[in-house]
């Protein structure tokens, strides 16, 4: 009454190495990654923030105007159309912030040459920054208006 027993190397048999590859694992976890990456590429986009305004919002009061900062082509500054030199601008940010603010905050309106190095802009947002005036927005066109 012999059993019949799978063969072992013991006897000078050798197991066959398992040909079949078991894709099921390999298909799980491309499926769990795909899905990973679908719920967060969506987070990932990067981008300036705009303060817009709500779709209720009242007009504008005329006393709460924003301040129009523009750099030209050839980096001149100017604060509601009044040239500034840049060596001047800390003074004349910290005379703006020092003046009596509306309750939402002042707002920055800050335009400035495409063809301008970045550098120079971030310069102008540092002394913004480094006056308290935080509420600046990077104002552009869209494309239909190029």
């Amino acid at each position: 009454m012999g059993a019949n027993l799978p063969s072992s190397s013991r006897h000078g048999r050798r197991r066959r190495p398992m040909s079949e590859i078991n894709v099921t694992p390999l298909v799980d976890v491309m499926l769990v990654l795909l899905i990973i990456f679908m719920v967060t590429a969506p987070l990932l986009v990067a981008g300036v923030p705009i303060d817009l305004p709500e779709s209720r919002a009242g007009a504008l009061d005329q006393q709460a105007e924003p301040v129009q900062i523009a750099i030209d082509r050839d980096g001149a500054i100017t604060i509601d159309d009044a040239p500034v030199a840049e060596a001047a601008l800390p003074a004349k940010l910290a005379a703006i912030a020092a003046q009596p603010a509306p309750t939402e905050g002042r707002r920055i309106y800050l335009r400035a040459d495409r063809t301008l190095d970045y550098g120079r802009v971030m310069r102008v947002m540092g002394e913004l920054n480094r006056a308290g005036l935080n509420r600046v927005a990077l104002v552009s066109v869209g494309p239909e208006q190029q």
